[in-house]
C-alpha cells in the first residue's frame, strides 16, 4: 500500500534528490485507517506540493437502469442496504467517498470491495455490481465509449475533461467535495528553501502547455501550491477522513 516506498524516502537524506510521489490516501487516510501505521507524516516527511488532482466520479453500468443521482437515491431508499457499489478496496479514498455520499444523502448501500480499480470497473460494466465510485481518469474512456453512465463528479466545479457531467452539488447533494490527487513529499530534514524550489519547479513543469494538455486529456488538472499550503491541505483532509472512518467504523483488513 505504498509503505515500502515511503520507508525508503523516510530514510533518505533531505538534500532534495530523493522524493516521494504519493496518492492522497497514503497521507490522509492510512494514518487513521491502519492501527499500526509506521509513519508520522509531519515528522518523517516534508510537504512539498500537491501535483495534480482528478475528480472522483460516480458511474453506473449501462444496463443498470440508473441514469441519474435521483435514480440512485430513489432505488437505495426503496430497498435500503440492497443497492451495492464497488470500490478499489476497504479504506480507499473512493470507498470513503461512497460512505460520505451515504452520510449526506441518508441512504444505505452495500459496499463491495475489490482488489484494485480494473476488476471493479469490469464488474460494473458486466452488470455484476450496478455502481462504482472511481476517479475520472480510470473511467473516462469507458464513459466516452458508452460502457458506463457518468452520474456526477464529486468536486465543486465541472471538469474540463468532461464538462457534460454534472457535479453532485448540481444534483442536490452538497458536502461531498472530494478529489483524487497526487502529492510530492521530501524526507524530514529537507530545508524550506529546497522545498520551495521544488514546488516552484513542479508548478512550472505542470503549467507547460504540452503537460497541461496531457493532464486535461486524462481528466486531471494542475494542483500545485506552496509547501505551507500543501501541509495545511493534508491536515485538513486527514481530519475529514478520520471523522468518516470513525463514524462508519471502518478499519484496515
Amino acid at each position: 500500500a505504498g509503505n515500502i516506498g515511503m520507508e525508503k524516502v523516510k530514510r533518505a537524506k533531505g538534500d532534495g534528490h530523493t522524493l516521494l510521489i504519493i496518492p492522497a490516501g497514503n497521507l490522509t487516510i492510512n494514518p487513521t485507517l491502519m492501527p499500526k501505521f509506521p509513519f508520522d507524516i509531519r515528522k518523517d516527511f516534508v510537504a512539498v506540493t500537491m501535483l495534480a488532482a482528478a475528480p472522483n466520479v460516480i458511474v453506473a453500468g449501462k444496463d443498470s437502469g440508473i441514469k441519474s443521482i435521483a435514480d440512485l437515491i430513489a432505488r437505495a431508499k426503496a430497498k435500503p442496504g440492497t443497492l451495492s457499489y464497488a470500490s478499489p478496496g476497504v479504506g480507499s479514498g473512493l470507498h470513503l467517498a461512497g460512505e460520505l455520499f451515504k452520510e449526506h444523502t441518508g441512504i444505505d448501500m452495500l459496499h463491495v470491495a475489490y482488489k484494485g480499480t480494473p476488476p471493479a470497473l469490469n464488474d460494473v460494466m458486466g452488470g455484476v455490481v450496478p455502481l462504482m465510485f472511481t476517479n475520472l481518469p480510470a473511467a473516462l474512456p469507458f464513459i466516452q465509449d458508452g460502457k458506463l453512465v457518468a452520474l456526477a463528479t464529486t468536486q465543486a466545479k465541472r471538469t474540463p475533461a468532461a464538462p457534460e457531467i454534472p457535479t453532485l452539488a448540481e444534483e442536490g447533494v452538497k458536502g461531498v467535495d472530494v478529489t483524487s490527487w497526487y502529492g510530492l513529499m521530501a524526507p524530514a530534514g529537507t530545508s524550506s528553501v529546497i522545498a520551495a524550489r521544488l514546488a516552484q519547479d513542479a508548478a512550472e513543469i505542470l503549467a507547460a502547455p504540452e503537460v497541461k494538455q496531457r493532464l486535461t486529456a486524462q481528466g486531471m488538472t494542475q494542483a500545485t501550491m506552496s509547501p505551507a499550503a500543501f501541509d495545511k491541505a493534508i491536515q485538513a483532509e486527514t481530519a475529514v477522513w478520520a471523522g468518516v472512518l470513525k463514524s462508519r467504523h471502518i478499519l484496515a483488513q
